[in-house]
């Protein structure tokens, strides 16, 4: 039997990246709610080549006591009362997204988890704070190390703004689709893995 590992497993020393955005009621992971939640797993293709796959996206309902600015809601257009939004707790939203995410740990052949996002910082604190609220005691990403794309596209782009980026990538934005978890999510993803594949080559 084969004991070879996956080359993705070699990639980011072990680490298997998942692309996560989050909308939420401020900027406080504490004490503001998280709304939104997506994230998009990353695959590798015959080539080595990373390639954005599934997205596993939640709406989530307000934990009990947390804090909505309305400054928020109107930038990002929620409407908590839509009858659309089949808001889901945050406790049943992140064990879906974290199953998927071990998943591809799995397949991949890698030990943990590396949260990628743009300003990663924010996503993975209000994330964090959620599993932490829940009870979720194995979260599979990384509690300090993350990858951002907004430093990544600094770096190689000189823009460190996502529709600056996404633009000097070649990659479609359309403004009036932003701020939405799932649409920002697949963006990053798509930007990731430009900067990876095209900007970052790798070589053993």
């Amino acid at each position: 039997m084969s004991t070879s590992k996956h080359p993705f497993s070699k990639r980011f020393r072990g680490f298997y990246p998942v692309v996560v955005d989050v909308e939420t009621g401020g900027f406080n992971a504490g004490t503001d709610a998280i709304l939104e939640c997506a994230a998009v797993l990353i695959e590798m293709d015959e080539n080595g080549h990373l390639v954005p796959g599934e997205t596993i996206a939640h709406n989530i309902e307000p934990f009990e006591g947390a804090n909505i600015d309305p400054a928020s809601l109107k930038f990002t257009g929620i409407r908590l009362d839509s009858a659309l939004r089949m808001a889901v707790s945050e406790t049943e939203g992140l064990t879906d997204i974290f199953k998927h995410v071990r998943a591809g740990i799995k397949k991949y052949d890698c030990q943990r988890g590396v949260l990628v996002g743009h300003n990663a910082w924010f996503d993975r604190t209000f994330m964090r704070a959620a599993a932490l609220r829940a009870g979720i005691k194995r979260d599979p990403f990384h509690p300090f190390t993350s990858m951002d794309t907004a430093t990544l596209s600094g770096a190689c782009l000189g823009h460190t703004v996502l529709a600056k980026a996404l633009k000097l990538a070649n990659i479609d934005y359309d403004n009036k689709e932003a701020h939405s978890a799932i649409y920002d999510a697949e963006c990053t993803a798509k930007l990731f893995c430009y900067l990876i594949n095209e900007r970052l080559r790798y070589a053993e």
